[in-house]
């Protein structure tokens, strides 16, 4: 018996307490607990029907089988069909051409796998290559995105196991006289081809089960490595299944933590871990062969040399970086578009189930917010009665929150969806869409709740917004007249509009600092109580725009733009200046966010490319133009004319690339284009649409929203 003293009780609590939150903590999420419930299905189905792959030297149908998938894959996904039923069908006509092509007696089997194995992968091949836009599917197709596993995918699985099960028991005589003697299977009345036909579908379901988890490239390691490592601890079938069951559900488990960990691909590292478990098997296989069970056991137990017992402390469960109550954290960005038709009605479309929510803003009823479907080119939905007809003059947002200002009140809209960014990785969360209350422009410290429908009245002359940026403590709203309201985000977080104080200038939250630039050109750091800071050498004579990069707060100013950073703990500021000879300024920029290009309008005939990275301007001359951004360096600029048609440019060259006749007859308003990683998005008020644009496949229209109101303002959250 070990004595443990409380000391050394103590230390080995505290390692078990940290290990025990390294191991638990990728759990407390719930696309975690999805990934993990579809990663042991997965593996109870490649348990049974990898078993006798191995067992039978299928192996390389399996690949062949895995890689077939892509032709009817890709026809689902361009098609808008599903991605299963069309894998299915890819693998389904896979399997049937093998076996006709097998029946001839010029050819080995592995030869007429081969052909039909490359002849599947080239024509998924060139139908993926008739569509760029299909890059970001074929990646999925091929590693998998088991973080996205969804409560539908679940059910998928669940009955697959389901018919897994009922095929491998009624099929166990079959398979094994198959096996080991298809002539004796005849003679017993087992039928060998019906058996064989049986055995390639299993295979078939367990292949378009698992390659949404794992993609098609990795699932061969889960339909092979776990029954592979399963046969150096029995010889029977059945024990052989459900050892290569447990060995996938562990590597599954494994494979998440480490991904989460690690910051690896969540597929891939459970395709590799099962790997990893096959040669743990063979040399401890090896190693049994030379020393015996008993010396196998006793080399296992010597970690485990010790005694003792005592209570456990509890661990306390943390929340994860950004959480707030009430919302899920999501496997990736949940993006949504908040619209106003400048009359007060507000809609929300959320960009990945094409959900329209109304929120009646204003109204005590506010936070019922009533959402309805609005399939992309379907018909609108008739107007809701609790829409309010304030007119609404600006939005913008902070990645959250929309703020709406109508005459001298700034109402405030929960879009429900965000994203915490860590550096060097990102949280997503998505939450009930809500309205939060309203504030007058010139207050400094009011505070409201959810439906504030009472505001101090307009005051003369009243401003709108033209930015909004936030960080974990503050929110910063600037005005059209130059001054910025400070609200307390915690507050805001909690459903509370709560302001902390007015600044005469506009303000942006900054490396846990404020940011400040006045009508004086003066630029400041100041601290979070908004004390007076550090003056800056550079100054910003006539400031006009501003935005926030991933290289520091970008300020226009009338001889160029102050680029405020922080360089080695201090923010320091850096004047950008215009090229000789410009005439025609930027007044408010455009980008995507984090983005370091950000783009403006140059007069009537041009915009402009402002890149911090290299500090260099460049215009790009253009008639007509209305709205311009870019996706950022590498990307073509988009570019709205008054005609309606959206142009793709190269910034380099600053020639056309392509162009699309988007919107019909002479643009209303002023339209905004908004960008993020994948698609961009136009609005159309006379057409009260909004489209969805891939930027990246000669600006094609990906999808159009129809709305029952006139989207005249839009801005995009959730980046």
């Amino acid at each position: 018996m070990l004595h443990l003293t409380s000391i050394e009780t103590i230390i080995i609590f505290s390692i078990s307490s940290r290990a025990m939150d390294w191991l638990f903590a990728p759990f407390e999420v719930a696309f975690v607990q999805r990934a993990l419930w579809g990663g042991l299905l997965v593996s109870c189905v490649c348990a049974l029907a990898g078993t006798w792959v191995v067992v039978r030297g299928m192996a390389f149908l399996g690949d062949a089988m895995a890689h077939g998938m892509l032709p009817g894959v890709a026809v689902a996904a361009l098609l808008g069909g599903n991605l299963m039923i069309g894998a299915a069908i890819s693998c389904t006509a896979m399997a049937a051409g093998v076996s006709l092509l097998s029946r001839g007696k010029r050819f080995a089997p592995d030869t007429a796998i081969g052909l039909l194995f490359v002849g599947m992968l080239a024509t998924g091949v060139i139908i993926v290559s008739r569509s760029q836009s299909f890059a970001v599917d074929l990646t999925g197709f091929l590693f998998g995105d088991v973080l996205a596993v969804r409560a539908v995918d679940l059910w998928y699985l669940v009955a697959a196991l389901g018919v897994a099960l009922v095929v491998a028991v009624l099929g166990h005589r079959a398979f094994v006289a198959l096996t080991f003697d298809a002539r004796k299977a005849h003679t017993l009345g087992l039928r060998p081809k019906p058996a064989h036909a049986a055995l390639v579908g299993l295979v078939t379901l367990a292949i378009v089960a698992s390659f949404h988890v794992v993609g098609t490239l990795l699932v061969f390691g889960l339909l092979i490595a776990p029954p592979a490592a399963a046969v150096f601890w029995s010889n029977r079938v059945p024990v052989v299944m459900a050892i290569a069951a447990l060995i996938g559900g562990l590597s599954t488990v494994g494979g998440l933590v480490i991904s989460w960990h690690a910051g690896t691909a969540a597929g891939a590292t459970i395709a590799a871990v099962a790997v990893g478990a096959f040669f743990v098997s063979a040399l401890v296989s090896a190693v049994r062969e030379r020393v015996g069970r008993v010396g196998v056991v006793a080399l296992a137990a010597v970690p485990l040399v010790g005694c003792g017992a005592t209570e456990v402390p509890i661990v306390e469960e943390t929340a994860p970086h950004g959480f707030v109550a009430g919302a899920e954290e999501m496997s990736e960005a949940q993006t949504r578009v908040v619209v106003t038709d400048g009359a007060g009605a507000v809609r929300v479309i959320d960009l990945s189930s094409g959900e329209v929510t109304t929120v009646a803003v204003g109204s005590s009823e506010s936070a019922r917010a009533q959402p309805h479907s609005s399939a992309p080119g379907g018909a609108a939905p008739s107007p809701s009665s609790g829409d309010q007809k304030a007119s609404t003059v600006g939005v913008v947002g902070d990645g959250r929150f929309a703020y709406l200002s109508s005459g001298g009140s700034i109402q405030v809209v929960d879009s429900g969806a965000w994203t915490v960014d860590h550096g060097d990785h990102r949280h997503y969360y998505k939450a009930p869409v809500r309205e939060i209350g309203a504030i007058a422009a010139t207050d400094s410290g009011a505070t409201t709740g959810p439906g504030a429908a009472s505001v101090s009245p307009a005051p003369e002359g009243a401003r709108g917004v033209v930015g909004a940026y936030s960080d974990a403590a503050v929110a910063s709203v600037v005005l059209d007249s130059g001054a910025s309201i400070l609200f307390d985000r915690p507050a805001l977080d909690g459903g509370v509009v709560q302001t902390q104080r007015r600044i005469e200038g506009i303000a942006v939250p900054y490396a846990e600092r404020i940011v400040v630039a006045d009508s004086s050109g003066r630029v400041e750091v100041r601290g979070r109580d908004g004390a007076a800071g550090r003056v800056q050498a550079a100054t910003c004579p006539q400031l006009r725009g501003q935005a926030v990069t991933r290289r520091g707060v970008v300020f226009g100013c009338a001889d160029g733009a102050v680029v405020v950073a922080q360089r080695e703990g201090e923010v320091v500021a850096e004047k950008i200046p215009y090229p000789a000879q410009t005439s025609d300024r930027a007044s408010a920029f455009t980008h995507r966010p984090g983005s370091t290009t950000l783009t403006a309008l140059a007069g009537r005939d041009g915009v402009w490319t402002l890149d911090i990275r290299k500090k260099t301007w460049a215009r790009v001359a253009i008639s007509g133009a209305v709205a311009v951004n870019t996706a950022g360096e590498g990307s073509p600029l988009l570019v709205l004319t008054r005609d309606g048609v959206l142009h793709g440019i190269d910034p380099g060259t600053g020639t056309e690339t392509t162009r699309t006749a988007l919107i019909a007859g002479p643009v209303e308003g002023d339209p905004v284009i908004s960008v993020d990683p994948e698609r961009a998005y136009i609005n159309d008020s006379r057409a009260r649409t909004v489209h969805e644009i891939a930027y990246n496949d000669n600006l094609r229209v990906a999808r159009t929203f129809s709305l029952d109101i006139a989207p005249s303002l839009m801005v995009e959250t959730g980046l």
